[in-house]
């Protein structure tokens, strides 16, 4: 059973450079850095696209993840979307002869590094080189990394690398969300600031060892990324990283959260954010002690813009709003009233504008400066949501 690819399809980027696309797995065990790169790149030197879902196991990952037979759900993700590519050509060369700025992003829940890949292949095509890594914190639905293991057969010298799949964990009847994600935030702000480092080190030059073998050059990279100009951005989970990150290091100057999910921070990281933050959130995902979380950020003189997407729901940022057809898209809630290209290029349009004003570009991205402030079409400023006064969240 074929997938219908011809029938819905991730967007392509609307900026002036073609994306170019690979990965990138650096260390073995968990302390390593896995991560898809997304770069402008120069035309002609790949014409082969970037295959989204790349191993089974994520559909396995999935699976476990909706609750549903690991069986049935890789048939269903192999049929549907197993031959879905995302408009990127991979393993082309990077265009040189600039400095792109970088953007480091976080992953939802229970999601991986490719899925938000409509996101990314804008940014890129509008002159970022974007990061997107794949956390390793057990929240994400599938990852792995490679192991070593001596070659006992010969001489103890050469090395086998062994793969290790790591599946999302699922919170226990007795166990306290707010702890387990605690804990898994503050692991992805290090992924984040070391996937940071990693990305500095290739820019300096210095020689990596990438454990997927793909032949790409990392450095032509070397001089291509304007290390004063750093973001931070991210999907729920993903949207508290960005704070969590934002709290523990000054190298990303801003940051903007996609629907974040705030269970996870505690009131203690909020006055360590000092660099602009902007949030981006859904109509129909968000509650008031949420918003109120959200809004504990504020500060007279730090830059915090907070606006909502009309007929949006959570899941309109990663890329399966664009797979499903109208009728499954709505069951699933991954669509909502407002199509979905619709919901994704305001978001783009209002990260543009929020990343030109805070990393100081010299692009066109203020023409769409009056999202920032809720005024358009499918826009409003701040929240739809009641903030009467409420229960505060409970954090033990």
């Amino acid at each position: 059973m074929a997938m219908r690819s011809n029938f819905k399809r991730i967007p392509a980027g609307k900026g002036p450079y073609s994306v170019g696309c690979t990965d990138l797995m650096t260390g073995h065990g968990i302390q390593g850095i896995f991560l898809r790169l997304y770069y402008p790149c120069q035309n002609g030197t790949s014409s082969e696209e970037t295959i989204w879902i790349p191993k089974k196991e994520y559909y396995h990952g999935l699976s476990d993840f909706l609750n549903i037979y690991r069986t049935l759900g890789e048939f269903l993700f192999a049929s549907y979307v197993g031959s879905v590519t995302c408009p990127a050509k991979w393993n082309a060369t990077i265009k040189p002869g600039e400095k792109y700025p970088l953007i480091i992003f976080s992953h939802g829940l229970g999601a991986f590094r490719t899925i938000y890949s409509a996101i990314c292949i804008e940014m890129a095509s509008q002159g970022f080189i974007v990061a997107a890594l794949e956390h390793r914190d057990q929240s994400s639905s599938a990852t792995y990394f490679y192991k070593e293991k001596p070659d006992l057969g010969g001489k103890g010298k050469t090395l086998e690398i062994d793969k290790e799949w790591i599946y999302y964990k699922k919170l226990k009847a007795d166990e306290d969300e707010f702890s387990l994600r605690r804990q898994q935030v503050q692991q992805r702000a290090d992924e984040c600031m070391r996937a940071l480092d990693l990305m500095m080190d290739i820019n300096s030059g210095e020689p990596i060892v990438d454990l997927m073998s793909l032949n790409f050059n990392w450095m032509l990279l070397k001089d291509s990324i304007d290390i004063q100009k750093i973001a931070v951005m991210g999907h729920s989970f993903g949207g508290a990283t960005v704070v969590e990150a934002l709290s523990r290091d000054v190298r990303f100057k801003c940051g903007i959260a996609l629907d974040a999910w705030m269970l996870p921070l505690c009131d203690e990281v909020y006055p360590r954010v000092h660099q602009p933050l902007l949030f981006i959130n859904s109509e129909k995902f968000q509650w008031a002690s949420n918003v109120l979380e959200m809004k504990k950020l504020n500060c007279k003189d730090r830059e915090r813009k907070m606006i909502t997407i009309k007929g949006s729901v959570h899941q309109s940022f990663p890329d399966f709003t664009f797979l499903a057809g109208n009728i499954v898209g709505k069951i699933f809630k991954l669509k909502g009233d407002t199509d979905s290209t619709i919901v994704i290029d305001i978001s783009n349009k209002a990260s543009l504008a929020f990343l030109q004003k805070h990393l100081g570009l010299n692009k066109d991205f203020n023409q769409w400066d009056m999202l920032l402030d809720g005024k358009g079409f499918n826009v409003v400023p701040g929240t739809n949501i009641d903030l009467a006064p409420v229960a505060p969240q409970v954090k033990q």
